[in-house]
């Protein structure tokens, strides 16, 4: 190989320096190179930073032309050099070149020794290309063989990875299959209607940011850019809840809390009793869709003393019959009980305030007792929830 390089190098210089590109990352696969050592090849030939980014593996390698790793640096552009792993993966390794430049070198001194080219400044270069095809596919074994190839929402693996009878070693084991650190948060999803997932936790995606998903606030599931705040739960109401993460599946979902790896059944558990606690936010069915376990605090205990199914407590069945012949009620009372003021009730509902005034006093007809004194408003609040608990 060293002799036609050489050959070809008094042919192209170009040619000659992508063969020698080409002996070198052989030999790094033949030494089982690790991820970031390919990455650091990849930098000292092109005598720029190297990144890959595998977001499904959660891998983050970056390193500088002298070889020093160095995670932070700016956001990847497009306009850079750049390989997929495979094409149907978002895993990208990335030369950083900032653009074309007079007189500017495509390789670093290194990778100019081997080949003694002089290469043009258009990008991307005969031997930029080369470096990124054979590092990305070096990368690409070393990822399959490390790491995996199973999908973030392998069935099998998240059955494991929540079941809390499992062995610790089993379930350590589909985490990295998922893609999961072991101390990294993660979170469990309970969706209405679908399989479990979990998702990496991000602290400054998702509400409440400051705890630790796959992972899903999850610090969440990273707030994630796409995921608003949730206000603050108001004593006796569930939260309210957030623009569901992009990560989320649609419709009702009970999200567990941020936890380690082998705390996830637990954030199951969580997950499946905050799924109670969701409403289809329709006229009929208002309230939450999505929430968060973490965010109920006490109001939780409530799911323990309503079972699904069980003939409802009075004050529930008082909301039914009121709502039977009623179609504006359980809406005007959600929003009564979820807001601030009568006033800010009204405006969430389109109405004017003499009109809520109105069918509140209609409203203290039917139910039998006062909504408008703090005990009142609790029980209302309480009766709210419990009636998306007593659901079969």
């Amino acid at each position: 190989m060293k002799e036609l390089a050489g050959r070809l190098t008094a042919l192209d210089p170009d040619a000659g320096a992508a063969v020698r590109v080409i002996a070198y990352f052989d030999r790094l696969a033949e030494s089982r190179a690790g991820v970031e050592a390919l990455v650091r090849g990849a930098a000292v030939l092109a005598g720029c930073p190297a990144r890959l980014v595998d977001p499904e593996r959660r891998v983050h390698v970056r390193v500088e032309p002298d070889g020093t790793r160095r995670d932070a640096g700016p956001p990847p552009d497009p306009a850079w050099p750049s390989a997929r792993l495979a094409p149907d993966s978002a895993a990208t390794l990335w030369l950083e070149r900032g653009g074309p430049e007079p007189g500017r070198e495509d390789m670093s001194s290194a990778a100019t020794s081997m080949s003694g080219a002089h290469p043009a400044a258009a990008l991307p270069s005969v031997v930029d290309a080369v470096i990124l095809e054979r590092a990305a596919g070096a990368l690409r074994v070393v990822l399959d063989r490390t790491r995996g190839r199973a999908p973030a929402d392998d069935p099998a693996l998240i059955e494991t990875l929540l079941d809390g009878t499992a062995p610790e070693q089993a379930r350590l084991h589909a985490a990295r299959r998922l893609g999961l650190g072991a101390a990294a948060p993660a979170r469990a999803l309970a969706p209405l209607d679908g399989r479990p997932r979990v998702v990496a936790a991000d602290a400054e995606s998702l509400p409440g940011g400051g705890d630790g998903a796959t992972t899903a606030r999850a610090s969440d599931p990273e707030r994630p850019a796409s995921a608003q705040a949730v206000s603050p739960p108001r004593a006796g109401v569930a939260p309210a809840s957030a623009t569901p993460d992009a990560r989320f599946p649609a419709g009702r979902l009970g999200v567990g809390p941020a936890v380690p790896v082998l705390e996830l059944p637990g954030s199951w558990d969580a997950a499946r009793t905050a799924l109670r606690f969701t409403a289809e936010g329709t006229p009929q069915d208002p309230g939450p869709r999505v929430v968060y376990a973490e965010e109920l605090g006490g109001v939780a205990l409530l799911a323990g003393l309503v079972a699904p199914g069980a003939e409802p407590p009075p004050d529930v069945r008082a909301l039914e019959r009121a709502s039977a012949h009623t179609p504006w009620l359980l809406a005007t009372l959600h929003a009564v009980a979820s807001t601030a003021s009568l006033r800010a009730a009204a405006t969430g509902i389109n109405v004017h305030h003499s009109t809520l005034q109105d069918r509140l006093t209609h409203a203290e007809h039917l139910l039998g007792w006062p909504l408008r004194t703090p005990q009142g408003r609790l029980r209302l609040q309480l009766a709210l929830t419990m009636r998306h608990l007593a659901r079969p």
